[in-house]
């Protein structure tokens, strides 16, 4: 059974910055984001998750396939909203706590909009949400930025998430981590993969 969640922390702010449906997607990430260096690729066959998308994996994150029994006691922690997690890409033996998660939805009438607020939104820790349309290798992607708050930590701390269009359906991409530090430190684990994402 994967390492699901010890702490499923995703939580963040619902009050969005909606730029709307027309909005011009932005650059995907600004000059001061760093980028790790690209240690592989996940998404197409023998990766460790077969996913509808391939992305630049940074060096020493662990990629592994999520499935879970529909009847297990943890059958819930791999459902948030709409999608389903599908891939957790482990930062521990790269020297993080954390994963970067990628989570799919079989409905293909989602957008990827719609995908992430019903994702963050489903979190009930989660805050002040800003939404985004970005660009990552020519893709077009949705961003959101929100803050969760830890119970366990006793703290609040930042989250991340972008979501593109599939054929297959949305696919959400989030990073979270143990604490604020830990996020900043994976940050560009999560960068690299948002400008290198791709369908197929």
């Amino acid at each position: 059974m994967p390492v699901l969640l010890a702490a499923a922390a995703l939580t963040g702010c619902s009050s969005e910055a909606d730029s709307g449906g027309d909005a011009k997607p932005e650059r995907s990430a600004a000059p001061a984001a760093k980028t790790a260096a690209k240690g592989g690729t996940v998404g197409g066959p023998g990766s460790g998750c077969e996913l509808p998308v391939t992305f630049g994996l940074a060096k020493d994150w662990k990629p592994k396939a999520v499935a879970i029994d529909p009847d297990s006691d943890f059958a819930d922690l791999a459902e948030q909203g709409p999608v389903t997690l599908a891939c957790e890409i482990d930062a521990k033996p790269a020297g993080q706590i954390g994963f970067l998660r990628v989570w799919r939805t079989k409905a293909t009438t989602v957008t990827p909009r719609e995908a992430l607020k019903g994702f963050v939104g489903a979190d009930e820790n989660a805050s002040g949400a800003a939404y985004k349309e970005v660009e990552g290798d020519g893709q077009p992607l949705t961003e959101v930025t929100y803050t969760v708050h830890s119970e366990l930590m006793d703290e609040d701390r930042p989250a991340h998430a972008f979501a593109l269009a599939t054929p297959e359906g949305p696919v959400v991409v989030h990073l979270g981590g143990l604490d604020s530090d830990e996020h900043d430190e994976m940050l560009p684990a999560y960068e690299l993969a948002k400008r290198s994402v791709r369908v197929g």
